[in-house]
C-alpha cells in the first residue's frame, strides 16, 4: 500500500509536467503559426533587383539548386546574432540571396556591412515592398527554394547554421 502511495504523487508530478510541455508546445506553435501566416508558400515569387554591389540579382524559375532567399534588417537584434552563420553558408553556397527589409538606403546598407565585417548578397528593401510581396512581416525570415522553384522551407526568427543547411540539404535531395 505504502508503494502505490509513493507512486501516486510521482504519477500526478509526470502529469503535470507533460501538460506543461504540451502547452508550450502549443503556444509556440500557435506564434509560428501567425508569424508565418500571409509568407508565400508553393512556387517562389519573382525576385530581382540590384545587389550592394551593383550585380543585378534575379531569382531563377527553376534554380540548379536550392536556394536561400533571406530577409534581415540592420535595426534586428536577432539577425546580427544570426549573420554570421548566413555569412558562413553563403560563402559555402552560391544560391544566397538576401533582402535588407527597411534598413535605409544603399550606402546606409553598405556602411552596416562594412563596420560589421559582412560580405553576402544583398538586395535592398528600402521600402519594405519585396517583403509585403512575400508576406515577411518579422525578421529574420528565411525561405529555402528547391530547384524546381517550389518554396521547401519558411523560417521566421532565429535559426541556427546548422539547421539552414540542414533544410538547403534536404530541399535538394
Amino acid at each position: 500500500m505504502a508503494n502505490e502511495n509513493s507512486r501516486s504523487p510521482r504519477a500526478a508530478k509526470w502529469r503535470s509536467h507533460a501538460l506543461n510541455l504540451l502547452l508550450i508546445v502549443a503556444i509556440v506553435a500557435g506564434v509560428r503559426a501567425w508569424q508565418q501566416r500571409d509568407m508565400v508558400s508553393g512556387a517562389a515569387l519573382p525576385l530581382q533587383g540590384v545587389t550592394l554591389a551593383g550585380l543585378p540579382y534575379k531569382l531563377p524559375a527553376k534554380p540548379a539548386q536550392p536556394v536561400l532567399v533571406h530577409f534581415w534588417a540592420v535595426w534586428c537584434p536577432v539577425c546580427r546574432a544570426e549573420q554570421s552563420a548566413i555569412a558562413d553558408i553563403a560563402h559555402d553556397h552560391p544560391d544566397v540571396i538576401t533582402v535588407a527589409m527597411q534598413s535605409g538606403t544603399q550606402e546606409e546598407v553598405l556602411r552596416y556591412m562594412r563596420e560589421h565585417g559582412l560580405a553576402f548578397p544583398v538586395v535592398n528593401d528600402p521600402d519594405g515592398s519585396i517583403a509585403r510581396a512575400w508576406g515577411v512581416h518579422a525578421v529574420p525570415a528565411s525561405f529555402i527554394i528547391s530547384p524546381d522553384g517550389q518554396i521547401r522551407f519558411v523560417e521566421v526568427g532565429y535559426t541556427t547554421g546548422i539547421g539552414i543547411r540542414l533544410r538547403l540539404w534536404l530541399a535538394g535531395i
